[in-house]
């Protein structure tokens, strides 16, 4: 199943023009900042259907039976593009657990790339809600490879996957691999270019963020 945040109007629509408008994008912070924004909503949204439970606390006054978060999640991205888009979601599920998956495209002469996988590191997520960040959903392809290697570490009771901006191609190739996986995305965009990228996309969300990455 995938929601699109920005097809119902709200402030995410903001958030994402102004990842996208190349006069504001080079203000680094606020590009961090709007990429939090949008994991904080998509954390809100998959809150609802966490699994509950009831428990009893304390308030001045009396003790009440509540609801309350029955297994938290673990919340990973892949370094170094997905770490805004993960702190939001962790911003809201803050008591989750946590992983990353240090990958990259390693592009060939003439700018065809295949991804290489370096390092993960993950808690056991056997019977806990797996939420992976990746801010730009493109081919699908880094995507697929390290939750692939993420379900080493176990069956996970729930796969969500939280995306800024999604090709509607990486998509259909997300639900071919994952069917189970519940994909919340800003924004779809209908197309890759040659060399698979999205457009029209917003740009390298690792370059906006953090500067540009050193040559490998």
């Amino acid at each position: 199943m995938i929601t699109v945040l920005s097809d119902q109007f709200s402030l995410v629509n903001s958030w994402i023009n102004e990842l996208r408008n190349t006069e504001i994008q080079t203000d680094r912070m606020r590009f961090r900042r709007n990429m939090e924004r949008i994991g904080e909503i998509a954390a809100f949204e998959i809150s609802k259907g966490l699994e509950q439970k009831e428990t009893e606390i304390t308030t001045p006054l009396d003790k009440i039976t509540v609801r309350e978060i029955a297994v938290q999640p673990v919340i990973t991205t892949i370094l170094r593009a997905g770490v805004p888009l993960f702190q939001g979601i962790l911003n809201y599920l803050d008591q989750a657990d946590c992983g990353f998956v240090a990958a990259y495209r390693k592009h060939d002469a003439n700018d065809y790339f295949s991804i290489k996988q370096d390092y993960l590191t993950c808690p056991n997520i056997d019977g806990r809600p797996l939420i992976v960040a990746d801010p730009m959903l493109a081919t699908g392809a880094s995507l697929i490879e390290a939750i692939k290697d993420l379900l080493n570490h176990g069956r996970p009771s729930q796969l969500h996957i939280v995306a800024a901006i999604a090709s509607r191609q990486g998509l259909e190739t997300i639900q071919n691999a994952y069917p189970e996986a519940r994909i919340w995305v800003g924004v779809v965009d209908e197309s890759l270019t040659s060399k698979g990228y999205i457009t029209p996309g917003l740009g390298d969300a690792g370059d906006l963020s953090y500067g540009e990455k050193l040559q490998r």
